[in-house]
C-alpha cells in the first residue's frame, strides 16, 4: 500500500518535480521504513505505557528527509557508477536530469529541514542526527575501498535508534536498552543489504566496487544466520531491560522465524528474488515494533 501511494504521488507530479521525488527515492519507500523503524522501536520503549505520538511523527517526517539527502548524496557521488548499471542507469543525476550542484543543495535543504524538524521534539535530538550526518555522506565512498560498506551502512542507520529514543527522554544519556536496540537495527541492516547487493553483484564485480556479496559470495546465507540470531538477540537484550511481558517474546519469536523464512527462501542469484525480500524485510521490522508495543501491556 506505501508503495503504491509513493509511486501514484510520484508519477502524478509534474516532470520538474518529479525528478527530485525520484532523486530521494519517493517512488521506493522500502528504505525510508527501513531506516525509520529502529527509532520506533526506540520511541515505544522509551515511552512505556503512554506512548509519545509527538515523537513518532517527528521521527517519521524526517527519516523521509534524511534518507531523500542521502541518496541525493549517493547519487552524486555513485554518478559514474550508476550510469554503468542497468538498474541504476536511470536515476536523475546519473542520467543527466538533475545536476551535481542541484543534487547537492537539494540534500542539503533536506538536512536542514530534518534538523528543524527533530527540534520540534527537542534540540538534543537534532543534534544526534547532525552527529550523523558526516557518516552518511562518507557511506558512498566506502565501496571504494572498504572491503565491507555494508558495516559501515550498518553504524550509520542504527543511530535512528538513538535517534528515536533522545526525542522520548530529550537526552543522550543512553541507557543498556537504547545500545541493544542500535545492535538490533545494525545487524538487521547487515542482513537487508547483503541481500540487495546481490542484485548488482556481477556490476560491482566488473566495475570494481564491493559489496557484502562479494565478500560474502555462497556463504552468504550462513553470514545472514549469525546476523539473525545477533538482531534478535539485540531486542530481547534491550527487551530483558525494560520487563516487557509475554506478548513481546511471542511477536519476537514470529518475527525470527519470518526473517529465518526470508533468508532461508530467498535465491541470492536471481534479482527479482533479492529485491522482494529485501521489501519483505520491513514485515519483519513491524513485527518487532509491534512486540514492542504489545509487550508493554501484557
Amino acid at each position: 500500500m506505501l508503495h503504491k501511494i509513493s509511486t501514484g504521488v510520484v508519477t502524478k507530479s509534474p516532470d520538474s518535480v518529479r525528478a527530485y521525488l525520484l532523486l530521494m527515492r519517493l517512488d521506493r519507500p522500502t528504505g525510508y521504513v527501513l531506516y525509520l523503524l529502529p527509532g520506533l522501536c526506540a520511541v515505544a520503549l522509551a515511552s512505556g505505557h503512554r506512548p509519545d505520538l509527538l515523537a513518532v511523527v517527528v521521527l517519521a517526517v524526517a527519516a523521509v528527509l534524511v534518507r531523500g539527502a542521502a541518496c541525493a548524496v549517493n547519487d552524486v557521488v555513485d554518478k559514474e557508477v550508476d550510469a554503468r548499471v542497468a538498474r541504476t542507469v536511470s536515476r536523475p543525476v546519473a542520467a543527466g536530469t538533475i545536476s551535481v550542484g542541484n543534487a547537492l543543495l537539494f540534500a542539503a535543504a533536506q538536512a536542514v529541514v530534518a534538523l528543524l524538524v527533530l527540534a520540534v521534539a527537542n534540540v538534543e535530538t537534532a543534534l544526534v542526527a547532525a552527529a550523523s550526518y558526516p557518516l552518511i555522506v562518507a557511506y558512498p565512498f566506502m565501496k571504494r575501498f572498504f572491503f565491507w560498506p555494508s558495516a559501515f551502512l550498518a553504524l550509520v542507520m542504527s543511530v535512528y535508534a538513538l535517534i528515536g529514543w533522545t526525542a522520548v527522554t530529550g537526552s543522550a544519556d543512553y541507557p543498556p536498552a537504547a545500545y541493544a536496540l542500535y545492535a538490533f537495527g545494525a545487524f538487521w541492516t547487515l542482513i537487508h543489504d547483503a541481500i540487495y547487493s546481490h542484485q548488482d553483484k556481477e556490476y560491482d564485480r566488473k566495475i570494481g566496487v564491493k559489496s557484502s556479496a562479494l565478500l560474502f559470495g555462497k556463504a552468504t546465507k550462513a553470514w545472514l544466520a549469525i546476523f539473525l540470531v545477533l538482531s534478535v538477540g539485540g531486542v530481547l537484550w534491550a527487551g530483558s531491560q525494560m520487563s516487557m511481558g509475554w506478548a513481546f517474546y511471542l511477536l519476537l519469536v514470529i518475527a525470527g522465524i519470518f526473517l529465518s523464512y526470508l533468508i532461508v527462501r530467498v535465491d541470492l542469484d536471481d534479482p527479482k528474488s533479492c529485491w522482494d525480500a529485501f521489501v519483505a524485510n520491513t514485515y519483519f521490522g513491524w513485527i518487532v515494533l509491534a512486540a514492542a508495543v504489545a509487550g508493554q501491556f501484557t
